[in-house]
């Protein structure tokens, strides 16, 4: 049977502002990628979150970004290579703790929107992030985009002893060179649950993923993320996970 792990950014409330909707998705995925307080997130809403991904018996994995709540991390920010580094070993670190807190470990690290982006693209940052999960716990597998163009980000965190898993996004529009589309595109993020749903079960189950041009790009891709504060997650979420059912496609965390 096929397999899939399903995958999901949480955590990424502040005090008193709620984005996503975490209880509603959190059941129906496998591994949750939560923020560590740069991008988005705080200690109470860190605790929160584990709790609730532990209670569910989902995978609980760190998401650091860019210092950048104004830009929700979606925009690049031109550190040092130190502080960029160190400042991901902070957050990923942070996590940790309240991981030992509630009796379980980080399953995953996954870069956030413009540092994740630009770790697929710049050597440097790539290597930022892989010294940083080393320098933490090299047993700590790492998320990259699914496609040619991370394969340098995936060669540098397995010089640095790390593995990686290939992740695929059911709910973006891809470029003709496998690229997610620019947010500011129109349809960049998709809405129809029928639609993200199908995108997913030819991810899982094919392999490939169409262009906006409607041509096939290949991408081989262990994981599937859905943004948790797209509009409707919970619906969405359990859209995909019905159809991938449906398809025999096994849904478990990697």
């Amino acid at each position: 049977m096929r397999s899939i792990d399903l995958n999901c950014d949480m955590g990424e409330s502040f005090g008193p502002y709620t984005v996503g909707a975490d209880k509603e998705v959190m059941p129906h995925i496998t591994s949750a990628n939560i923020a560590c307080g740069w991008h988005a997130g705080d200690p109470m809403v860190m605790d929160q979150t584990v709790r609730l991904a532990v209670e569910n018996g989902v995978n609980t994995g760190a998401h650091p970004g860019y210092p950048d709540r104004m830009g929700f991390g979606r925009r690049f920010i031109d550190l040092p290579f130190e502080e960029l580094k160190n400042g991901i070993i902070y957050q990923v670190s942070a996590l940790q703790g309240f991981c030992v807190a509630h009796g379980t470990k980080i399953s995953h690290v996954k870069p956030h929107g413009a540092l994740y982006n630009n770790a697929m693209a710049d050597e440097t940052i790539a290597r930022a992030v892989a010294e940083a999960v080393a320098a933490v716990d090299r047993s700590i597998p790492v998320f990259a985009l699914a496609g040619p163009q991370s394969q340098r980000m995936a060669e540098i965190c397995r010089d640095n002893g790390l593995t990686v898993f290939f992740e695929a996004f059911p709910d973006r529009l891809y470029t003709p060179e496998g690229k997610l589309a620019p947010r500011t595109m129109e349809g960049a993020v998709k809405s129809d649950p029928e639609d993200i749903a199908e995108q997913a079960v030819m991810m899982a189950k094919e392999g490939t993923v169409m262009d906006f041009n409607g041509n096939p790009i290949e991408l081989s891709a262990q994981t599937l993320c859905l943004h948790g504060d797209t509009p409707q997650a919970g619906v969405l979420i359990r859209s995909i996970r019905s159809c991938l059912e449906k398809e025999g496609i096994e849904v478990k965390s990697v």
